[in-house]
């Protein structure tokens, strides 16, 4: 049975990027239907896929599942191997906290600092509100990667629903020039680094829509 994501612009839309990310680290074969946002018919495209009118949605055969760490949950459950979250119980509840806290928060960060693969990297005023979110992003990244540095590159070792999670951020504090600790940085660059990350960001850059909210 095929699968199909459809998602919203590349350049724009962090919560697309997560299950694409997911989908193509993990080899798995998958349609990609893109909509692009905020244009006179988006809103109507997308409810024929999604009852949310939101992006992503994946589709596999007449099932819908929509919400990015929805659509991640099935594909680990879908793809046993794929290993979404960590083996150990305590670990996967930390890994399944954090990645609800992704989920659910920053929103400061979200809103001064949105995904744009196009802008060149530089820094800007941000509001004092955004600085606790940079903090704490940081304190999250620096305490997996002092936990689990000998297990792999990814913040529990190896790759999992978290890093797809966090990865949109990652291109932020990149993106904006974010300072934050030695060991957050080096995951930054861990993400920057990677091949199919690498393809989202490229395919975003070439994009010709432009939402001036975001720019």
């Amino acid at each position: 049975m095929s699968l199909s994501l459809v998602i919203g612009n590349k350049n724009y839309s962090s919560w697309s990027f997560r299950p694409w990310f997911y989908l193509k680290h993990h080899g798995i074969e998958f349609d990609e239907i893109r909509i692009p946002l905020y244009q006179e018919e988006s809103k109507a495209k997308i409810l024929q896929y999604s009852p949310s009118g939101k992006v992503p949605v994946l589709l596999d055969g007449e099932l819908r599942i929509w919400d990015s760490l929805a659509i991640l949950e099935y594909l680990a459950e879908r793809f046993p191997q794929t290993q979404g979250w960590p083996d150990d119980f305590a670990e996967r509840a930390l890994a399944r906290s954090l990645a609800a806290e992704m989920h659910a928060g920053f929103t400061a960060l979200r809103t001064y600092c949105g995904m744009n693969c196009r802008r060149p990297p530089a820094a800007k005023h941000l509001p004092e509100g955004v600085q606790p979110d940079i903090d704490r992003i940081g304190e999250i990244w620096q305490q997996c990667r002092r936990r689990h540095g000998k297990d792999g590159p990814w913040l529990f070792g190896r790759f999992g629903i978290i890093d797809a999670m966090f990865a949109p951020v990652a291109f932020r504090f990149h993106s904006y020039q974010l300072v934050t600790n030695p060991e957050a940085q080096a995951y930054v660059q861990t993400l920057l680094n990677d091949p199919d990350a690498q393809a989202w960001i490229e395919a975003g850059k070439h994009e010709s829509e432009v939402i001036s909210a975001f720019e």
